[in-house]
């Protein structure tokens, strides 16, 4: 087992991909509402990045409105693609109650998560995460979940006589979410280190790549003394969301997922509650 651990040592890199350089002394700079704080992520400037410009100058191809992921990235990087996809006057609403039209003069382009490294979901089980390679699906949301404000915007998209287009908005209190109760959890551990030790399971279940074999990985356990060496650095202030049609219950099991955009890179953290704490209970990455 120690030996296991010394060479496990060599994973701290791998940790960390997604944070603001590892461990350094740097604090993360202020960023807006619509970002997270502590992950990595492009500056958020007028100008399109490289990945935007390539997606927004090549034409979308019909077998991207087969797979909503494929849409998604085409829809938040072409201005043109968005305006066309987005139904106008947009049904906004809050509270479930119909609030007002948005007409398409006042539409701001929302490029989601595609100025930044990585996009956030939130599962009951292995099975949902399937869903997001479903073709036969009609129906998505896209959550933007406001730690700050506790609300929720979610962007509901309908495949319409083939194509996919945002239909609606909808705005509710965090706490009618159906995550709601490990969103409040989530909260508090991103941010509190104290608080996220004692949520820790004895011990945490751990699987990484081998450092000794591109085409293997390692499996261990993480005893919570350990922690601190290994524990990622997770997104706050703002996260994402996307329900490609899985139905929440008030499950004892979520899984939540950092899944990088461009490098293929993807962290899963396995959290089940048990007598009333949610804990974590296994980390993949």
């Amino acid at each position: 087992m120690r030996k296991f651990f010394e060479s496990f040592l060599g994973l701290l890199l791998v940790a960390f991909l997604f944070t603001e350089g590892g461990c350094t002394d740097k604090k993360p700079k202020p960023v807006s509402e619509d970002s997270t704080s502590t992950m990595t992520m492009a500056p958020d400037t007028t100008e399109e990045d490289s990945t935007e410009q390539l997606i927004a100058s090549t034409p979308m191809p019909k077998a991207a409105d087969e797979l909503f992921d494929d849409f998604i990235f085409n829809y938040a990087a072409n201005k043109r693609l968005q305006m066309k996809r987005t139904i106008f006057p947009l049904p906004v609403y809050k509270n479930g109650k119909l609030a007002g039209k948005l007409p398409k003069s006042s539409w701001k382009m929302e490029h989601f998560f595609m100025r930044q490294d990585f996009y956030t979901l939130i599962f009951d089980n292995m099975k949902q995460m399937k869903l997001a390679k479903d073709t036969t699906i009609d129906h998505v949301v896209i959550e933007k979940i406001y730690f700050n404000k506790k609300t929720v915007k979610q962007y509901l998209f309908n495949r319409i006589n083939g194509k996919w287009n945002l239909t609606s908005l909808n705005v509710k209190p965090m706490y009618q979410n159906m995550n709601a109760s490990f969103l409040k959890f989530y909260q508090r551990f991103a941010t509190d280190t104290a608080f996220q030790m004692r949520h820790i399971n004895n011990p945490v279940k751990f699987t990484g790549p081998n450092p000794d074999d591109d085409f293997s990985t390692l499996t261990g356990d993480l005893l919570p003394q350990q922690w601190p060496m290994f524990a990622p650095k997770l997104p706050t202030g703002m996260i994402y969301n996307i329900i490609y049609g899985q139905k929440y219950t008030e499950s004892t099991q979520k899984i939540f997922v950092i899944r990088g955009i461009a490098n293929g890179l993807e962290q899963e953290f396995t959290f089940r509650l048990r007598h009333g704490r949610w804990l974590l209970m296994a980390m993949s990455v």
